[in-house]
């Protein structure tokens, strides 16, 4: 899973030297603190460094060596606080950023770039290619903002030293998992074995000390699709067929990897992501509205309080099957009087498949209407004769283990 990706990305901020003298009397560090800092942030980084060591028979010499530098980043701890409390989301502000002239343009010439890889990739994974466009448009702008942070001072300061707030606990074991993890990516990709059996025949000592330097985001996102070091290991895919994965430089990597990512998170091809909700249905669907991104109602039910229409409950109209599960989406927004407004839509399976990539209903919803952008038809594309065919082997039999016959649904062809 794609952790954390720089879609929420704050301005890097920035601490000047001041000209004026200072007095004696006021030092402007106490170097006290920090040496007790610092040296409390080496002896845990030493201690992860030791329990993979063991756990994956990893020289320890290697892995001390590979962090010999590794600092903490004071500004990281600052970019990953939560907002002040008198902050109001805004879906029509973030919507702006994303969907926006300079980022579709850029979409457009990587589709024109890669239009062949794409298609393929969509024949394989399901997935279309304006949703993979998409994504990687929204994460980094094909590649123009990949971050400027290394990735192991990155994981080490938000393991170590991630700043006071209520989940500092879960979010620091968050992000020693993932420094491990970065730490057994680095290895294998230096053409180590894991177990390493404390041998470090074939490793490229070079390759592993830059793969640990690399840049990320402030998050530890990593290449074009910001991969988190797990989501690298466990859905990267070597789209090129050169041997290696290069989510920094290979498009087709890149392209390839979101497109395993999201047909291992379930992306269910030809269906669609969400639909909008009836004007008529805006008091029922706000009783259903609980943030929460879970399948728990039924489409037939979204139809029978109006929130959706008949025609959204009919495959060969476009829709879903009518016991498809969905769940509501809301997208608060001030109005011009700073009043809290709400646009709301029905997700489904699709629209949480693209939550499973960065957990945000304005991230999957910037997704799907950045890709309709680029030509993208929200709406079931199952072929009529399929549709027969579901329909007819429901009807024919009326014993409970009858299996369903299933088809297989055709993806959108660019």
């Amino acid at each position: 899973m794609n952790l954390c990706a720089p879609y929420l990305a704050l301005a890097l901020l920035l601490t000047a030297c001041s000209g004026a003298p200072t007095k004696p009397e006021q030092p402007i560090v106490n170097q006290a603190d920090d040496v007790a800092t610092e040296a409390q942030f080496s002896q845990n980084l030493n201690e992860l460094l030791s329990q993979v060591s063991q756990a994956q028979e990893i020289p320890i010499q290697t892995l001390e060596s590979g962090f010999l530098d590794a600092r903490t980043i004071p500004s990281i701890r600052k970019l990953v606080l939560p907002p002040s409390g008198t902050f109001k989301k805004n879906w029509l502000a973030y919507r702006k950023r994303f969907i926006e002239p300079v980022r579709l343009k850029a979409g457009k010439a990587f589709w024109e770039e890669n239009q062949a890889f794409l298609s393929q990739v969509e024949q394989d994974s399901g997935v279309p290619a304006e949703i993979i466009v998409a994504i990687i448009g929204i994460e980094t702008i094909y590649g123009r903002q990949t971050g400027n942070f290394r990735v192991k001072d990155v994981l080490s300061t938000l393991a170590f030293s991630y700043p006071e707030t209520p989940n500092k606990s879960a979010r620091e074991q968050l992000f020693k998992d993932q420094l491990k993890e970065l730490i057994l990516l680095c290895w294998t990709e230096a053409g180590g074995k894991l177990p390493a059996k404390n041998n470090t025949q074939g490793v490229n000592n070079a390759r592993f000390s830059a793969c640990l330097n690399q840049n990320s985001s402030y998050a530890g996102a990593i290449g074009l699709p910001q991969f988190m070091p797990s989501s690298i290991r466990s859905f990267a895919v070597d789209g090129d067929g050169d041997g290696r994965i290069d989510l920094k430089q290979s498009p087709k990597d890149a392209i390839a990897s979101v497109g395993n990512f999201m047909k291992k998170h379930g992306w269910q091809s030809g269906m669609p992501i969400s639909f909008p909700v009836q004007p008529d249905g805006i008091s029922a669907v706000k009783e259903l509205a609980d943030g929460e991104p879970q399948l728990k109602h039924t489409v037939q039910e979204l139809i029978e309080k109006g929130i959706l229409t008949k025609q959204q409950g009919d495959l060969q109209s476009g829709g879903v099957e009518p016991s498809s599960k969905a769940f509501i989406v809301d997208l608060p927004y001030p109005d011009k009087d700073g009043v809290e407004q709400v646009q709301y839509f029905v997700g489904l399976n699709n629209f949480l498949t693209i939550v499973q990539y960065n957990r945000s209903y304005f991230y999957a919803q910037s997704v799907a209407e950045f890709a309709e952008a680029l030509g993208y038809q929200n709406q079931s594309v199952v072929p009529v004769e399929n549709i027969r065919k579901v329909m007819i082997s429901k009807s024919s039999s009326e014993k409970p283990k009858h299996k369903k016959s299933t088809a297989k649904k055709k993806p959108k062809t660019n």
